[in-house]
C-alpha cells in the first residue's frame, strides 16, 4: 500500500426534505449564481424546493448545461460570474452540471489568458476558485464529492479532465426522492459509470490494501443487489437511497487511497464521447471489458479475487463474462456495433489523438496509442 494522504471537505447532507439546508451553508452577503441544466429540475419541483431555500439571497440563473458540458457555454456563465459579482456557484443537477460548476469557480478567478489551460493541464494550474455548492439530482459520477471535472469542447471535439482540492463542493444535497422521475436511460447510465469508477481504482493488481479492496467489492455487491430493484421500481426509496450513495462512494477519492489506479478505460471513453456523441456511461461499458483482455496478463490475478468474491466464480474470464453480463442485463450494450459504429475506425481516430497529445494511462503507464487502437 503506497503513502498517502486524505482529503475531502465535502460535507454530505442526505436524505428527505433536506434541499431546505441549503440556506444555513451559503454566506447570506454572497450573491449566488443557480446553475442548473434543460429544466428537468422545473418538473420534478427542485426548482421551486432551491428558490424557497435561496430566499433573501441576490441569485442570478444560468440555464442549459449540456449533458457532456459544453466549454462554451460554460464561459457565457464565468461572464455572468464576473458581471454580477457572484460570489458563490449553486450547481443543481446530475454530474455534467456539477462539473461544469466547478470549471466555471476555476475560471472565474484563473490568471492566465486562456481557461482552456485549465484542462490541457488538468488543473496543476488552479491556484483559487469560488465556493461550490450541489444539489444532486443523478447518481453517476460522484462529482458531488470529489475535485474532478470533465468538460468538452465543441469547436475542436475535445473532451478533457481537470482536478483540483479548489473545486470540492463545500456541501452536497442528496436527496433520493428528487431521482424518481429520471428516464431509465439515465438511471441505467448511472448505474454502469459507478460501477466503472470502482473498478478503475480496484481492478489492477494486488497492492497489499485488504481493507481497499473489500470496500470497493462491497459496493460493486451493492450496486448489483440494489440495480435492478431501482430500475424497475424507481420509486423504491430504500433501494434509489442505495444506490445514491454507493455511486457517491464509488468516487470520493476514499477507496482509492494508498492504491495505484487505472483510468485508461475512462481516457479512450472521453475520446469516443467527442467523436460520436455517445453517453459516456456507454463508453465505458464498451472499453472496460476490451482493457481487461489486452491486459489480461496483468490483471489476471485481480480478475480472480472479483471473481471469487463478487460473482461466486473461479476464473478471471469468468470475471469478465460475468461483468458483460450485469451491463446487459441493465440494458447496455457493449459493442460499437450496437451503436452502428465502425470498431476500426473508432480506434484509428481514438489513437490518432492520443498520439497527438502524447498520452499514456494504466496502471502500469502503457496503455498509450498503440494499446488504445488495440484494446
Amino acid at each position: 500500500m503506497q503513502n498517502f494522504s486524505y482529503k475531502n471537505p465535502t460535507e454530505i447532507i442526505f436524505g428527505k426534505g433536506t434541499i431546505r439546508a441549503i440556506k444555513d451553508r451559503i454566506p447570506p452577503q454572497k450573491p449566488v449564481l443557480f446553475l442548473y441544466g434543460g429544466g428537468s429540475i422545473k418538473k420534478n419541483g427542485v426548482y421551486e424546493q432551491v428558490k424557497r431555500a435561496l430566499r433573501g439571497y441576490r441569485v442570478s440563473e444560468f440555464a442549459g448545461i449540456e449533458a457532456n458540458p459544453l466549454y462554451e457555454t460554460c464561459l457565457k456563465a464565468v461572464a455572468l460570474v464576473r458581471k454580477e459579482q457572484i460570489g458563490f456557484v449553486l450547481a443543481v443537477g446530475g454530474g455534467s452540471v456539477l462539473d461544469a460548476g466547478k470549471f466555471i469557480a476555476a475560471a472565474v478567478c484563473f490568471k492566465g489568458k486562456d481557461p482552456w489551460e485549465i484542462l490541457r493541464r488538468h488543473g496543476s494550474n488552479v491556484g483559487a476558485a469560488l465556493p461550490v455548492g450541489a444539489v444532486l439530482t443523478l447518481p453517476a459520477t460522484g462529482s458531488e464529492s470529489n475535485g474532478n471535472s470533465v468538460i468538452s469542447r465543441a469547436a475542436t471535439r475535445e473532451k478533457l479532465h481537470f482536478f483540483s482540492e479548489h473545486v470540492f463542493p463545500v456541501f452536497s444535497v442528496l436527496d433520493p426522492d428528487t431521482t424518481f422521475s429520471l428516464p431509465v436511460r439515465q438511471v441505467r447510465n448511472g448505474i454502469v459509470d459507478t460501477f466503472v469508477h470502482v473498478m478503475e481504482q480496484y481492478m489492477t493488481f494486488p497492492s497489499g490494501a485488504p481493507l481497499q479492496d473489500r470496500f470497493a467489492e462491497s459496493l460493486i455487491q451493492t450496486l448489483v443487489e440494489v440495480a435492478p430493484v431501482t430500475l424497475k421500481k424507481p420509486g423504491d426509496y430504500e433501494a434509489r437511497a442505495a444506490f445514491m450513495w454507493t455511486a457517491t462512494l464509488a468516487l470520493n477519492t476514499l477507496i482509492g487511497c494508498g492504491v495505484t489506479q487505472d483510468w485508461s478505460t475512462h481516457m479512450i471513453g472521453h475520446e469516443l464521447t467527442a467523436f460520436y456523441g455517445l453517453d459516456h456511461a456507454e463508453t465505458l461499458a464498451i472499453v472496460m471489458p476490451g482493457v481487461w483482455d489486452y491486459k489480461f496478463a496483468a490483471k489476471k490475478e485481480k480478475l480472480q479475487q472479483f471473481g471469487r468474491r463478487v460473482w461466486n466464480v473461479k476464473t478471471a474470464r469468468q470475471a469478465i463474462s460475468e461483468t458483460e453480463g450485469f451491463f446487459h442485463s441493465v440494458g447496455m450494450p457493449t459493442r460499437f456495433s450496437d451503436y452502428g459504429i465502425r470498431a476500426a475506425e473508432a480506434a484509428a481516430k481514438v489513437s490518432a489523438r492520443f498520439k497527438e497529445r502524447g498520452d499514456i494511462f494504466g496502471e502500469h503507464g502503457d496503455i498509450d496509442a498503440a494499446a488504445a487502437k488495440k484494446i
